[in-house]
């Protein structure tokens, strides 16, 4: 049975309409504005952007990524303030439906997997649809990732962490790497992951009103992101990929949320090519609801048991 805290934190958030005096709940069409969109979420990330005790974060300079991109390195404060040679490092791969997101908006979520591994945090920009589809976000990433390694960190030493579609960046960045000959790193976590951006899996109806997404968002902002290219393509929607070779990965699902379906898929194809893959589906929760912790007990457990994966493959 789910705690009566996780019913009322999740009731809240699914019916925050009602706090903006609006009947019904929100829903995204292509005459939606994008940015509008990320000027809610950058106004409502501000009013509690400051980090934990003990974490530090650095501006970072990256030659290549484009300009007004930023880029930084979280860390326990008293540490080096860029990644070194032989340094740990989680490679975190920031969500928002492909369209929204940055360092600002995501600095706090990453500081608190910080401070629970001790472990250095790189966090980036990348370029966003609509203004800029596929491949620009790849693109970043691969650029990011080339640049962490050629400050001397051994891949092995890296993990990939992201939600939401960043989660789903995270899984196909994975694909990119490989498939592009760089070194693969150690582990890959993903919390909610965006798998299939033709979103035409049953649980993206089904679950449609359970879960906590913003309706209709993912029939918009998967086509931005796509944009003439095939959806199909792995390195946009990785649960079409060969996944043959890919290192340990955790996904941490709900199962009210509407990518249900393609991360059991996902999972199921990654252990019949002999993956190491940990999925674990949550009765009752909804998108990303880990990084709620410590608000209800069930998202205090599955922070807490992503954790021990960082950690133990860290080791």
């Amino acid at each position: 049975m789910t705690s009566l805290q996780s019913k009322i934190v999740i009731s809240a958030i699914r019916n925050r309409h009602l706090f903006k005096f609006h009947l019904k709940p929100d829903v995204i069409t292509d005459e939606a504005s994008t940015l509008q969109f990320r000027r809610d979420i950058e106004k409502s990330t501000q009013r509690n952007n400051q980090l934990p005790r003990g974490i530090e974060s650095t501006k970072i300079e990256i030659q290549g990524l484009p300009e007004g991109l930023q880029a930084e390195w979280i860390h326990p404060a008293g540490t080096a303030s860029l990644p070194t040679k032989e340094e740990k490092a989680i490679f975190y791969t920031h969500g928002g439906g492909y369209i929204s997101g940055n360092c600002d908006d995501h600095r706090l979520i990453v500081s608190h997997f910080v401070q629970s591994t001790g472990i250095g945090a790189l966090l980036y920009d990348y370029r966003l649809a609509p203004e800029f589809p596929f491949p620009a976000a790849m693109e970043d990433t691969l650029m990011v990732y080339k640049w962490l390694l050629s400050q001397g960190v051994n891949a092995q030493n890296i993990q990939i962490v992201g939600e939401s579609a960043g989660g789903g960046l995270c899984l196909a960045s994975l694909l990119a790497i490989r498939d592009t000959g760089l070194a693969l790193p150690r582990a890959a976590l993903a919390f909610s992951p965006w798998l299939d951006l033709k979103s035409t899996s049953p649980s993206f109806t089904s679950n449609a009103h359970k879960d906590i997404s913003t309706l209709g968002s993912w029939n918009v902002w998967g086509p931005f992101y796509f944009g003439k290219n095939d959806p199909e393509n792995p390195w946009i929607s990785p649960l079409y990929g060969d996944l043959k070779g890919l290192p340990p990965i955790m996904i941490q699902v709900g199962d009210y949320e509407i990518m249900l379906d393609d991360s059991i898929q996902f999972a199921n194809k990654a252990k019949e090519v002999g993956v190491e893959i940990t999925l674990h589906v949550w009765p009752e929760m909804v998108h990303c609801f880990p990084l709620l912790a410590p608000l209800f007990p069930e998202a205090t457990a599955a922070w807490n048991e992503s954790i021990r994966f960082l950690l133990n493959h860290f080791e």
